[in-house]
């Protein structure tokens, strides 16, 4: 049986979780969303930095002028009651506010904001021996949006279309993911993880002007490298930089930490997991699963041990 779903205040059952065919979403693509885990910790389960996901959630809605009628304490509140109420120990965290049915046209105005979370177990998003053999890529033969076209920095359902494209892609060509360039042919970002390159034991990633979504794990990995003393760079990263790497790897909440093998059939260092992802990814972990907690990323929920029977 599936877990209920929270829609705007109230639960409801998996089957009853529904919208008008004539949402202004379904036609318009006028969402914002997060994506968020829940681990089972040795200390017990816990999100990973729900605050500041549901923060952005509403800072996105902020951007698409979409007032979400719930603030940060109330949506934090319903994730942790939507996790308790599913029973999952470990899960994955969809928070959507959409526009609902209304007014048909390209101006959103009109229409109502409806506010969901969702729960869901999902497993390692870029396959289970990606963590440790890594992933093959290739650059993307679309661009990611260039600046002051969409805003970037919000997560909102209609820039994925842009992933999309490069993921089908990807996944046509054999290969597990396309790295997006900017239009003026920097290195931007995967189709939904964000991007850190190794070179000579320093860290360089794309800065946020690169249209990247600022993604919360990736400043998580910056501050657990900044912690083991590495120096982190955001810089503009060009393509062929890419294939001369001592190790690439993605980051984000689904792909968590997960090393890049090869690039357009280039070999990334020595073809595998390099030292300093393999330290990064220890380091991430321990957080997540091992529940050691330097930043106070984690909160913690309520969610009892199935009874075991025999």
């Amino acid at each position: 049986m599936k877990p209920d779903i929270w829609f705007n205040g109230e639960f409801v059952s998996y089957e009853d979780a529904q919208v008008h065919v004539l949402s202004h979403v379904i036609h318009y693509g006028s969402s914002v969303f997060e994506g968020i885990r829940c681990y089972e910790t040795d200390e017990g389960p816990a999100v990973f930095r729900l605050e500041e996901h549901m923060q952005r959630l509403l800072d996105s809605a902020k951007v698409y002028r979409m007032d979400i009628p719930y603030d940060l304490d109330e949506l934090n509140e319903a994730v942790i009651g939507t996790i308790e109420r599913s029973g999952l120990r470990e899960c994955y965290i969809r928070p959507v506010a959409f526009r609902g049915e209304g007014p048909m046209g390209v101006n959103p105005l009109g229409n109502p904001i409806d506010t969901v979370i969702a729960v869901w177990e999902w497993g390692q998003y870029l396959g289970e021996e990606a963590l440790e053999k890594g992933v093959d890529v290739e650059v993307a033969n679309w661009n990611r949006m260039a600046p002051n076209t969409f805003p970037a920095m919000a997560k909102a359902g209609g820039n994925y279309l842009n992933a999309s494209l490069v993921k089908m892609n990807a996944v046509k060509n054999d290969k597990m993911e396309g790295i997006m360039l900017t239009t003026d042919g920097y290195v931007a970002e995967g189709s939904g993880e964000n991007l850190f390159l190794v070179k000579d034991d320093t860290l360089y990633t794309a800065p946020t002007g690169s249209t990247i979504l600022p993604g919360i794990t990736r400043s998580s990995v910056i501050a657990i490298a900044e912690d083991r003393g590495y120096t982190v760079e955001e810089k503009r990263i060009p393509r062929e930089e890419l294939y001369l790497a001592d190790e690439l790897f993605f980051t984000g909440t689904a792909a968590e930490v997960t090393p890049i093998r090869t690039v357009d059939d280039y070999e990334i260092g020595r073809g595998r997991r390099g030292p300093v992802t393999k330290e990064l990814q220890d380091a991430f972990f321990d957080v997540v699963r091992g529940g050691n907690d330097p930043h106070d990323w984690l909160t913690f929920v309520d969610v009892p041990e199935a009874e075991v029977t025999t």
